[in-house]
C-alpha cells in the first residue's frame, strides 16, 4: 500500500513538474532499503533521515543546516541562533540508523 501511495504521489509530482521528484524518489527507495535487511543503509538514505529528523526537531530551523554523508559520517555546516539549537540538532542527528559518527565542526552559533 505504502508503494501504490509512494508512486502515486511520484507520478503526480512528474505531471506536475514539481522540483520535488528527486527528493521523493529517494526518499521512497531510501525506505524500501531500509525495509530489507540484506539491502545496506546508504549515505544517501543517511542524510536524507537527518534532514528530515531536523525538519521535525523543535528549536532547529533545519534549512539553516548543510547535511552530507561520507561512509556513514554525517558532516553538518551552517549557522544556528543558539547552542541549544546546536546541541539539539546534534542529537536528533545521532538518532539516525547508520550513523557511524557526527562532524558538527561546521556548525557555528551566531
Amino acid at each position: 500500500m505504502k508503494k501504490q501511495i509512494a508512486v502515486a504521489v511520484l507520478t503526480v509530482a512528474c505531471a506536475c513538474g514539481s522540483g520535488f521528484v528527486p527528493a521523493l524518489a529517494t526518499t521512497a527507495h531510501a525506505e524500501d532499503a531500509s525495509m530489507n535487511s540484506d539491502q545496506p543503509i546508504t549515505d544517501t538514505w543517511i542524510t536524507t533521515k537527518v534532514k528530515a529528523e531536523l525538519a521535525t526537531t523543535d528549536g532547529v530551523k533545519s534549512t539553516d543546516i548543510s547535511v552530507k554523508t561520507v561512509d556513514g559520517k554525517v558532516i553538518l555546516i551552517g549557522v544556528l541562533p543558539t547552542q541549544a539549537a546546536l546541541d539539539k540538532a546534534v542529537a536528533a542527528t545521532r538518532q539516525v540508523k547508520g550513523v557511524k559518527a557526527i562532524d558538527d565542526s561546521g556548525l557555528k552559533v551566531k
